[in-house]
């Protein structure tokens, strides 16, 4: 037994019975590694994580890798998820190794916590071209001990490059949002939607940045990207087809494999992009889609009494990669009648989505559409749809009687303000009372629990990081659109304060991501990864501060974001496309000052209606709407069609 069993992190407590002598993230750890002279190993993973696990079985209950390890080394794990602050510098560093990135990190340390050498999963054996970890951990540690200065020189000199480099900061140029699109659309695969190439990632700032403009602008060439983009992923194996909700991403360029965790930041952007497309081009998938992400939230992520968890594992077995999601054709045979088998092998099997472990196990993915379907069988649509739908409640019920992937039912502040955001936009939308509910339900949970005395944390032990700070903020003034209550304004006032206080750089601006400087790092991003850039969301809360407080200091800091990540956000393209999301708000946020109550069918009208950057300010109850843009202020709306109207004409660029 290690000291990972009464850890809070189900990551960690899962390798408490491996016979690696195992210290949590700890000065302990550290003080014990100088007082012995042996080099730190350190492991960063996640609950979530195959590769993780395929390591785990193969090396860390291997005895030999174990007698290793505890001999010549001192172990640290690490949960990625509790503490994103330290992955992300020691990714960094494996990554200027030349090393690559992910999970699982392996990386080795001085006991100062210095970086000398990494990589991520090992073999315990040479294969697949990769030396095997045994190799690894006798050379690392001979290095160690008879190359020390060097291993001291190449540390410093890993760290020093990783160090903060101040941006050249430019001008927040309208010119610049016009350029960011071309970047974005350059990458757009027309084929099968998405950007790039394998493994694609769903990109939803890049989709938000692209809706929007299409609104603005009225490009087809914009818009068809959206929809091609979402109706593409939400047909693949990416997206669940009985249970809802997206895995993690996928493999291949035409979203058939994932990688089958399924995250609850994932879902919770990819929520808002598909509610608000259905908002803006009124297709019904889109909906159908929304309310698919929202019934796995439910279902898998809530937690009863409010509050939603982390994620759900990809595997129950590493040796049967995404097993719980998969179907072999004979498994249809045997739970469906024969014009069900008949319809619903064609619809969701075929060999092209077979799993490279056991080729008879296939992901669902709709191969055809219902139309093709009606042709090629000679049944009436409608009938199509009607099988379609009691065969895919046959076998997810049948798949629920399957051993269920693990649920890491960490409640972390950011995860749960990206939710909670998110489920008040589809609120707005689908205007489904239930959900609005639960969002606020969650929301006061959180708050009562992880901010006491003016003081947040990422989850219990762990001090706030950026993302927490933003993202609860985020739910914070969400709350306040939909209620009407000044109390949610009041706190996140108070914590974008404190955010302020203790991230804000008052030399450059942008905010750090973290108080702490561990090996003196401070980042400061502007990339999303591949979710949007907490500094980019920080933005676009500021103008909504300024606009509800009429406080200019709050406009001052978004001002100063915006010219500090110019440059930046210019060369990194696509990967920074949020900034250009707070970029074209700062030109194009609407603030509607709502004059009546938030239950009143005008109330909402104006928060269901598309329109990017709406700024929502709640005044007395003189049953009308008040639209301003920049320092012009327009007639009063009394009615729903008169605030759709407004829309449909004002701004267009």
């Amino acid at each position: 037994m290690n000291r990972l069993s009464k850890e809070n992190s189900a990551y960690l407590r899962h390798a408490s019975d491996q016979k690696i002598d195992w210290y949590p993230w700890s000065d302990e750890a550290f003080l014990k590694a100088g007082s012995e002279d042996k080099p730190v190993f350190l492991s960063t993973g996640a609950v979530w994580c195959h590769w993780c696990h395929v390591m785990a079985k193969e090396s860390f209950e291997d005895e030999d890798v174990a007698s290793i390890l505890n001999e010549k080394f001192v172990c640290i794990k690490l949960d990625r998820d509790e503490r994103p602050d330290i992955d992300r510098r020691y990714q960094q560093a494996v990554s200027a190794m030349g090393s690559g990135s992910g999970w699982p990190l392996s990386v080795f340390l001085t006991p100062d916590k210095k970086p000398f050498f990494g990589g991520t999963y090992f073999p315990p054996e040479d294969s697949f071209g990769r030396p095997g970890f045994k190799k690894i951990l006798t050379a690392v540690s001979e290095f160690y001990r008879t190359r020390r200065s060097y291993v001291n020189d190449y540390s410093v000199k890993v760290i020093s490059f990783l160090k903060e480099k101040p941006s050249v900061s430019g001008k927040a140029n309208i010119k610049s949002i016009d350029d960011a699109v071309s970047k974005i659309m350059n990458e757009f695969d027309p084929v099968n939607g998405g950007f790039g190439s394998s493994p694609k990632f769903p990109m939803p700032g890049a989709i938000g940045f692209l809706m929007n403009r299409y609104f603005f602008t009225k490009d087809e060439l914009l818009g068809n990207a959206v929809k091609k983009t979402l109706l593409s992923m939400s047909a693949g194996g990416f997206y669940d087809q009985l249970g809802g909700g997206f895995h993690r991403y996928s493999v291949d360029e035409s979203w058939t494999i994932p990688h089958f965790e399924k995250m609850a930041d994932d879902n919770a952007w990819l929520l808002k992009n598909y509610a608000d497309a259905y908002s803006l081009f009124k297709d019904a998938r889109f909906r159908e889609i929304a309310e698919g992400i929202i019934n796995f939230i439910k279902e898998i992520l809530s937690d009863p009494e409010g509050g939603f968890y982390a994620s759900q594992d990809a595997d129950v077995s590493p040796d049967d990669e995404g097993g719980y999601f998969l179907w072999k054709d004979d498994e249809l045979r045997n739970i469906l009648d024969d014009e069900e088998f008949k319809v619903l092998s064609l619809y969701f099997l075929n060999k092209q989505g077979a799993m490279h472990h056991d080729p008879s196990k296939m992901v669902i993915k709709l191969w055809m559409t219902q139309q093709d379907m009606a042709w090629k069988t000679g049944l009436d649509i409608s009938r199509i749809s009607d099988i379609i739908r009691t065969g895919k409640s046959k076998l997810l019920s049948e798949r629920q009687l399957r051993v269920m992937p693990f649920i890491d039912k960490a409640m972390y502040t950011s995860i749960n303000g990206m939710l909670i955001s998110s489920l008040l936009n589809a609120y707005k939308i689908l205007h489904d009372t239930e959900i609005r509910d639960l969002a606020i339900k969650s929301l006061d949970k959180i708050m009562l629990r992880h901010y006491k005395n003016g003081e947040l944390c990422h989850i219990e032990g762990v001090k706030a990081l950026l993302d927490d700070y933003i993202h609860i903020i985020d739910a914070l003034i969400s709350a306040y659109e939909v209620t009407s209550l000044r109390s949610y304004v009041s706190l996140a006032e108070e914590i974008m304060n404190v955010c302020i206080d203790r991230l804000w750089d008052s030399e450059n601006g942008g905010f750090f991501d973290s108080a702490d400087s561990l090996l003196d790092i401070r980042i400061k991003g502007i990339e999303d990864m591949p979710h949007p850039s907490s500094n980019s969301i920080a933005v676009i809360l500021l103008m909504k501060l300024y606009h509800i407080t009429e406080d200019e200091k709050y406009k001052s800091y978004a001002d100063s974001s915006l010219k500090y990540f110019s440059v930046k956000a210019q060369e990194l393209g696509i990967h920074s496309a949020y900034y250009f999301i707070a970029l074209d708000a700062s030109f194009n946020m609407l603030k509607l000052t709502i004059q009546t109550l938030p239950d009143s069918e005008l109330a909402k009208s104006a928060l269901s209606v598309f329109r990017p950057y709406k700024s929502i300010v709640f005044g007395d109850d003189n049953r009308c709407i008040i639209p301003c843009i920049g320092n012009t202020c327009f007639e009063p709306i009394a009615d729903p069609v008169g605030l759709e109207n407004f829309i449909e004409i004002k701004f267009k660029n």
